[in-house]
């Protein structure tokens, strides 16, 4: 089993619906979200995947967070935009990107350095 990891980070706001507390309110964070890749054999480079391509569909899916009020994204506004949902929208929105022969394992995001969720798939 090989593994991938990359790293990028978006600013956005949002606030959680149906929650007592400062939360409760608009407010914003510096992400940083980390995105593990992996593969049981390597492609034939030597690699689970290339950086530049890993780094590339973690950017794009993250353009669409970035700068926005996250509540006032679509799936967002059904669902509570909490660090786990994010994680695993993240996760949604790159599965499909991904080459034959790899897949996520999981998705990370950080709210702020001490707190963060995992999106792992079955």
């Amino acid at each position: 089993m090989y593994q991938l990891i990359v790293e990028n980070h978006f600013s956005a706001a949002h606030f959680l619906r149906e929650y007592k507390g400062k939360c409760e309110n608009l407010h914003g964070h510096n992400w940083k979200v980390e995105v593990v890749f992996e593969a049981d054999t390597l492609n034939k480079t030597g690699l689970v995947l290339d950086f530049i391509e890993a780094k590339k569909i973690l950017r794009e899916c993250l353009e669409e967070l970035d700068h926005a009020n996250i509540n006032e994204i679509a799936k967002f506004k059904v669902i509570n935009p909490t660090t786990e949902n994010i994680s695993q929208h993240i996760f949604e929105s790159i599965q499909d990107r991904v080459p034959d022969g790899v897949r996520i394992r999981k998705v990370t995001s950080w709210e702020t350095p001490g707190s963060g969720a995992v999106y792992m798939p079955d």
